[in-house]
């Protein structure tokens, strides 16, 4: 009876032992309204690892990975991950609130669950209206954000790689916001002033100066053909293009692709049938009238009043509400 009992606290430290030694992660999830059939999960800035979803939008896989640092990618939204080889996790989320409902559990759940309410807690960070407050009101954002940073990281129990991550995190997020605010600021110092001016390859031949356009507003998007975000904006504008045909205002979009993607531009214009006015800037991101407008991230929309002056330097997307309000309140 003895020897058993020994064999058998023997097999179950052995077993032990094997579960905590793990050399992969286990990762299911159970996905609402998923928005593909594919998750990728990037690790260390390379993908490691595409899993196929059923159905009903659940998975369930294994992998290895090589640091904490990772994110899920589905297609169309994206967040962080903290894995490690050992973790054996579980994902519930409904893709139409992405990041609001995400929640897991399991080894592992603790630390990513607070990426989940970090990512939450930050959005407000990186809301436009940042740039427009004072420091004051700046500098009361950034101490809640550091107070909640801390609050969330105050477990003892919590992997200490992944502790020294999201602090770096923080220190990033406020640099970064930072940096940003400040931009922003100079960016709409342009505002009310004369806009720079432009003499660009028009796709339907000649060039076409901002001056032509005089007398009317004119609502400029600077875009590539290789930028996937401004791909996006596309439908969005084409709408928008629509609503406002016949009013007082031209829509521009200004190419910033390099030379040697010239005729690559051209048949993207023609094959997507793109309204508006289609031009082609004469030196990339160097281009007077980008440099100008400090441009250091595209898509960029810029609005400009029949006097060729800057209304807004760093104007709303067309797929955000805020555009067609402000065109209605300067057209109707």
């Amino acid at each position: 009876m003895k020897k058993l009992l020994i064999a058998g606290l023997v097999l179950f430290s052995a077993l032990n032992i094997s579960a905590q030694s793990k050399k992969y992660v286990t990762f299911e999830a159970n996905i609402a309204n998923r928005n593909t059939d594919i998750i990728k999960i990037i690790n260390e800035g390379r993908v490691i690892k595409t899993i196929y979803v059923d159905k009903n939008g659940i998975f369930k896989d294994t992998l290895v990975v090589d640091g904490g640092r990772s994110r899920l990618y589905d297609g169309v939204e994206s967040t962080e991950l903290f894995l490690k080889n050992g973790y054996d996790i579980k994902l519930k989320m409904d893709a139409k609130q992405f990041d609001e409902s995400i929640v897991y559990t399991g080894k592992g759940s603790a630390e990513n669950n607070i990426l989940a309410q970090r990512i939450l807690a930050d959005e407000k960070l990186y809301d436009n209206s940042v740039a427009s407050l004072d420091d004051a009101a700046f500098n009361k954002l950034v101490d809640a954000k550091k107070a909640g940073d801390a609050a969330r990281l105050k477990d003892k129990n919590l992997d200490p790689e992944f502790v020294k991550i999201e602090t770096e995190n923080g220190a990033n997020a406020i640099a970064e916001i930072s940096q940003y605010r400040k931009e922003a600021q100079d960016i709409a110092k342009m505002n009310n002033k004369p806009s720079p001016g432009f003499d660009y390859e028009n796709h339907k031949g000649g060039k076409t100066k901002l001056s032509d356009l005089k007398g009317k507003y004119v609502y400029i998007d600077l875009w590539a053909t290789w930028c996937g975000p401004c791909r996006g904006e596309i439908p969005y504008l084409q709408k928008v293009e629509e609503k406002y045909h016949g009013k007082n205002i031209e829509f521009v979009s200004i190419s910033i692709d390099t030379p040697k993607d010239h005729d690559k531009w051209q048949k993207f214009v023609t094959d997507k049938q793109l309204g508006g006015i289609q031009l082609f800037s004469d030196n990339e991101w160097k281009s007077e009238f980008v440099t100008s407008y400090n441009v250091t991230g595209i898509p960029r929309f810029i609005l400009i009043d029949p006097k060729g002056n800057v209304v807004d330097a760093n104007a709303s997307r067309p797929s955000s509400p805020d555009l067609e309000k402000q065109l209605d309140s300067l057209l109707n």
